[in-house]
């Protein structure tokens, strides 16, 4: 699978590990890295200390950057490793926004999604507990991500399981993120490659590292 697959995208909720998978591929395989930008989201800060004010401004800026990122995938011709997937964006949405907001936000959604969107190859999706995804946060020390509690991220990951459970549109490698660090560990990393590579089904869990 993962030789044959020219756009692969890393997902997964805050800390599980999916930007930084997704550099590690695209460097591996030579490939353009498409990487979201949280960094130039002006809102993202303010959101997270005050998620009910700067809930919909972040939403919309998130949306708006990604529509423009799938749009300029399709003048590409180069294997590309993304970290993000535009579907994921109503996720966020229905988790944070408030249901008059949700409501506006999907009337934009609708108007704004491109009609035509690449479809990934292969989809990488990284899970991890709660109180790990926590711990890594704090770790890496982003000053917009200070103010994320355990909570919150126990919220997205409920989503995203929820969000991968029915996710047919690409084949799916879900990879236990608790076990596993193809991140920093080069046994890992190799396995995780190899069993990517001999992938055969539609949707494959990858649980165990040996």
């Amino acid at each position: 699978m993962l030789d044959k697959a020219q756009f692969i995208v890393v997902e997964g909720p805050i800390g599980a590990g999916k930007t930084s998978l997704a550099k590690r591929l695209a460097q591996r395989l030579e490939a353009e890295l498409v990487p979201e930008q949280p960094d130039l989201n002006p809102f993202l800060a303010r959101f997270y200390q005050n998620q009910e004010r700067w809930a919909l401004a972040t939403q919309l800026s998130f949306l708006f950057q990604r529509i423009d990122q799938i749009g300029a995938l399709e003048q590409r011709n180069t294997r590309i490793v993304s970290d993000f997937i535009i579907d994921k964006d109503p996720l966020f949405a229905s988790l944070n926004l408030a249901q008059d907001e949700l409501a506006l936000y999907e009337r934009v959604y609708a108007a704004m999604k491109p009609p035509q969107v690449r479809t990934p190859d292969l989809v990488i999706y990284l899970q991890a507990k709660p109180e790990t995804l926590i711990t890594r946060v704090q770790q890496r020390g982003l000053d917009a991500e200070r103010r994320i509690t355990e909570t919150y991220l126990q919220r997205v990951a409920e989503r995203y399981a929820r969000f991968f459970y029915e996710f047919d549109s690409a084949p799916l490698f879900i990879v236990d993120a608790e076990v596993l660090n193809p991140v920093d560990l080069d046994d890992d990393f190799d396995l995780l490659l190899d069993r990517l590579r001999n992938m055969r089904s539609y949707r494959e869990f990858f649980g165990y590292a040996a």
